[in-house]
């Protein structure tokens, strides 16, 4: 996406923003990703995360030194390693309360929405961030940042974030698309279907999702349909070693596979692709590495 699209982004958020939220006796109120408006003090001052990708999108927009609590999973950044950790799912909503937080930030497609209501009976505003596409985790850091008052950290950010996605589709635009199955686990396979921001990843780096016209979001693949598909690139975020002959073990009819044939075959950390945040660009960039290891003459 172009700098002057996400520039003009940032200009159609803060009209939006001034419309769905007022001044009220220094009380702002914001519509979040689910249409709730949401009650916020005009000054944010105690931020509580329930994702890391979340955390990592706080961070980004400015406001790492807002955060009084992170959920268990949280590692990045560095900073937050030392906070005190809440449990995210199940909420453990006692230990979110003696935080007093100002606000908690929740991810849509991470955390369940219903713990609106609990926090709600505590007075704790919950504000649920969207991150089903690239361009959501980039309007969320925009969002975060007008809501904490960091709004030139979060456009810096954004707009580097911007330059580094266009650079890559501009190297790629050219090339040859390998066919690619992206999967989560080697075993069960796991994958992304079309309402993933993970597609947007894999068509950054140049390649072709053979998952993007299903119509499940989480889809578990068989073997069938992974022959039927041949893909030239077999990519994941796996936590162990793996190969050619691991995956042949676990699926023998693999072998007459493009992506088994020529050993293409590669690994990113999960925490580029399976946090949806701001290293997401990092991820791409990774994976454009896999897909295209030497450049296309």
């Amino acid at each position: 996406m172009p700098l002057l699209t996400v520039l003009t982004a940032a200009l159609v958020f803060g009209a939006g923003c001034a419309r769905s939220a007022r001044d009220v006796s220094g009380e702002r109120i914001v519509d979040d990703a689910l249409g709730v408006p949401v009650h916020l003090p005009g000054t944010i001052e105690r931020v509580v995360t329930l994702a890391p990708g979340v955390t990592e999108i706080v961070a980004a927009a400015g406001g790492v030194t807002r955060l009084v609590g992170v959920s268990t999973a949280d590692d990045f950044p560095e900073t937050v390693r030392t906070l005190p950790r809440v449990s995210a799912l199940p909420v453990n909503f006692e230990a979110v309360a003696a935080l007093d937080p100002d606000v908690v930030f929740a991810a849509v497609q991470v955390n369940d929405v219903r713990d609106r209501s609990v926090f709600d009976e505590l007075g704790i505003p919950t504000f649920y961030l969207p991150s089903r596409t690239l361009d959501e985790v980039f309007s969320s850091v925009l969002q975060v940042g007008e809501l904490l008052r960091t709004q030139t950290v979060a456009e810096d950010t954004v707009a580097a974030l911007t330059a580094r996605t266009a650079s890559l589709r501009d190297r790629t635009r050219d090339m040859t698309r390998p066919r690619v199955l992206f999967l989560i686990s080697i075993d069960q396979l796991h994958s992304f279907g079309p309402e993933s921001y993970v597609q947007d990843l894999i068509t950054i780096a140049g390649g072709e999702s053979i998952t993007a016209d299903l119509n499940v979001e989480v889809p578990i693949l068989d073997d069938e349909f992974v022959l039927a598909h041949r893909p030239d690139i077999i990519a994941g975020t796996f936590n162990r070693p793996f190969g050619k002959e691991y995956i042949l073990a676990l699926h023998p009819t693999w072998g007459t596979l493009p992506a088994i044939r020529n050993n293409r075959i590669c690994t990113v950390d999960g925490d580029l692709i399976l946090r949806a945040g701001p290293r997401n660009v990092l991820g791409a960039e990774k994976l454009f590495k896999c897909f295209h290891p030497s450049p296309e003459r």
